[in-house]
Formats: structure tokens, sequence, C-alpha cells
């Protein structure tokens, strides 16, 4: 009997699901995950490719970028998140945009990844997140998780808001819709715009992006 070869049949890949619009990047990625237990199942282009080819082959991890055309990463993650709950995302970019890292985070990313990370940074991603584990502690989606979880109010400010309003503040100076905050809250869009209308007049501030730089100003982004 052939107990290598038993054991071998025993081991469980994860399967993986490659999606960016270059092909140079979903190649290497691929060639990165060769020795590894990280077996790829099928690549995407576009972010309604990524759906369809997640919806298809159902794998434990889809590591997508943000960026795509027709519909990007991350619009794509939530249509995933209705449609295939259960499936762990990573998502990628080649800027450390704070917007980017905050909408995955909102939308319920398990992880994101810079392009130009070491290759065993981006392979220990998949690996959490297959895992069920959290990101590193000092890692930007941590820390962005951290804030927009918090509701303690800033320490001096003479503006009354509310503790919940200044956590619907701090999503807003991430630029994230009022969609997005909602599902990152477990609040209803109705209830987010009415947060929204109240931060708006106690700020007397003329729009998002008036109040989003007055939420800047003050390091709650």
């Amino acid at each position: 009997l052939n107990f290598r070869l038993f054991d071998q049949e025993l081991s469980v890949s994860i399967k993986v699901v490659i999606a960016d619009d270059q092909q140079i990047v979903r190649k290497g990625l691929a060639s990165l995950f060769e020795n590894t237990e990280i077996d790829v199942v099928a690549e995407a282009t576009t972010g309604g490719e990524a759906v369809s080819q997640t919806l298809a082959h159902t794998p434990a991890v889809l590591l997508m970028d943000v960026m795509m055309p027709e519909t990007d990463g991350l619009d794509a993650l939530e249509k995933l998140r209705e449609q295939s709950p259960q499936t762990k995302v990573v998502m990628m970019s080649a800027h450390d945009n704070p917007t980017y890292v905050a909408r995955s985070v909102a939308l319920g990313a398990e992880g994101f990844v810079l392009k130009d990370a070491l290759g065993e940074e981006i392979v220990a991603a998949v690996l959490r997140a297959e895992r069920g584990e959290d990101p590193p502690a000092d890692s930007k989606l941590s820390e962005i998780r951290q804030r927009l979880g918090t509701r303690l109010d800033p320490v001096a400010d003479d503006v009354p808001l509310t503790k919940r309003e200044y956590q619907v503040l701090r999503h807003l100076a991430y630029g994230l819709s009022n969609r997005e905050i909602g599902r990152s809250l477990n609040i209803s869009i109705e209830t987010v715009k009415e947060h929204v209308q109240n931060i708006l007049r106690k700020l007397d501030a003329a729009d998002r992006t008036e109040a989003a730089v007055w939420a800047v100003k003050r390091g709650l982004a």
C-alpha cells in the first residue's frame, strides 16, 4: 500500500478563483500558488465574470481586484454577499487607498492585499480567509475595521453629534454610500439617510463632501 499517495489523496486543496483584468497579474498569481495548497480553479477579467465563475466553481476564496471593467470588484463583492455569502473574498489593489479598504470592510471582505505585497503575504491572506482568521492587527483592513466599528465620541468637540452619528460620519469620511454604510452597521438605508441629514444639519455642512472634510480634519478617518 502506497501510504504517501494515500496521504496526498486525503489532503484537500483550497479552491480559489482569481479575478483581475490584467493577464500578467492572473498568471503571476497562478504561478505563485503552484507549490502551495491553493488550487486556482478559474480566472475572471471583470466583476461580472468573477460573480459567474464563483457561482459556477464554488471556491473557498475569491481573490479579486478592486478596479476592473464593466462591474468593478467592489460591486461584484456586494453581489456575491447576497448570492454566495459562504465565499470568502480577499480584495486586491495596486493603490493603498483607504476608501477601497473601507468599502471592502463595509461589504464584508475577509482580507485586502496590495499587488506589490510579498508573495508570502498574498498566500497568507488567502489562507487566513479560508480558515476564517482575522487579518493581522497592524494591517490597514484591521485598523479601518476598528475605526468604523467604534462609537466613542472624540475627546474634544463642541458639535453635539451622537455616538452613532459619529460612527456614520466616519463612514462618510471614507467615501461610503448609504447602502454600504447600512450594510456595515446593519441598519436600514432609511436610518442611514436620517443620520446623514442630522449630521449635515449639526455641522452646518452643505453636502456629504463638506462633512467628510470636517471629519478628516478631526482625525476621524
